[in-house]
């Protein structure tokens, strides 16, 4: 088992401002560095256009795009590295594998992929325009799931890579949909407005308990009503992978739960021998975390790999209280480590 942390990073201001506080903390660690050095080993195959990009930021989420360009600033980064590493419009992301349960009072994630691609870093934003948010990052500027003020929670599973057209990725989706959706309903009309890059479902909730599973691709969106899901879909199923064996069993774990608690919810996601969480980090597959989200009381925890379970209390933190830890720790059955560790330093190792 390989000890692995967090960084935690609480803010309330402007996005620009935000922006630089990111990039500064950002150039303490290695994820520029690693970031380029996955793009030399794996060029990319799509075309980025920077005026495309802003005009579309300009329309959903202008203050995000002026967080962009303050990460600019800080990070001395030219266009090119902004658009491929923090825009998240045109990018392809890899096959993953993830398993979601709610219901009207939990709201709990496994989040499955390789450790590489995470940034090891959980983030509390209070911006100046926007709604408040907590949840884990995904390539910085995007949320791998979360909940916002308004007790809207959301998160994504992936579903396919097939033919992916010019739109934007989960990461940043998921972040637009926290950061300016109060209700599902809200959410809704987001999604069905943006421009998807390719097969990812929505799973969201708000705290009237309305809740829904939006199946997205670059060819087409429906909306669906379910408490489960994995990494297949159940209405666009033209668009499904054809090896499915591993979406479907874990599907078929989480049917068996029947009216649980959320600590019984929590066992059936952290316990090894249960199904849910796995160790298969090298093939893209492991439990890197597991959240859960409670839109009534605006609490939060996170669990990495098979720690503890750190709690947040999001509510007091948006009445102006600090957050008391800087970093959460856990454990992984891995060698392999996050974004932001000196890759260098642990190959040496």
């Amino acid at each position: 088992m390989e000890n692995i942390e967090s960084t935690i990073l609480a803010y309330r201001g402007d996005h620009y401002s935000y922006g630089i506080m990111q990039g500064e903390s950002l150039k303490q660690t290695h994820y520029m560095q690693n970031r380029n050095y996955e793009w030399i080993k794996r060029r990319p195959k799509f075309n980025l256009d920077y005026r495309e990009t802003k005009a579309l930021y300009q329309h959903f989420a202008p203050h995000i795009w002026e967080e962009l360009m303050g990460l600019q600033e800080s990070l001395e980064i030219t266009d090119h590295e902004v658009l491929l590493n923090l825009a998240h419009y045109r990018i392809s992301p890899k096959d993953s594998g993830c398993s979601v349960y709610l219901d009207n009072d939990t709201f709990i994630r496994n989040y499955d992929y390789h450790p590489n691609t995470y940034d090891g870093i959980y983030k509390l934003f209070q911006p100046d325009y926007g709604y408040s948010h907590i949840g884990p990052a995904s390539r910085i500027t995007g949320r791998m799931d979360g909940m916002n003020e308004h007790g809207l929670i959301m998160a994504y599973n992936f579903m396919n890579r097939k033919q992916p057209f010019d739109g934007f990725t989960c990461f940043i989706i998921g972040r637009f949909i926290l950061e300016l959706c109060r209700t599902a309903q809200d959410a809704k009309d987001l999604l069905e407005a943006l421009p998807h890059r390719g097969g990812f479902s929505y799973i969201i909730q708000d705290k009237q308990n309305d809740s829904f599973i939006a199946e997205t691709s670059a060819r087409g969106l429906t909306f669906r009503e379910a408490n489960i899901c994995t990494n297949h879909y159940e209405a666009l199923t033209d668009e499904n992978r054809r090896y499915l064996v591993d979406s479907k069993e874990r599907l078929d774990i989480l049917k068996q739960l029947h009216f649980p608690s959320e600590d019984e919810v929590l066992d059936y996601f952290t316990q090894p021998g249960v199904g849910l969480f796995v160790d298969n980090y090298k093939s893209w597959a492991g439990t890197i975390h597991t959240s859960r989200y409670d839109k009534k009381n605006l609490t939060a925890g996170i669990q990495l790999g098979s720690g503890p379970m750190h709690d947040f209390d999001f509510s007091a933190w948006l009445g102006g209280e600090a957050v008391n830890q800087q970093k959460i720790s856990g454990q992984l059955a891995t060698d392999l480590s996050f974004t932001t560790a000196d890759w260098q330093l642990k190959s040496v190792r």
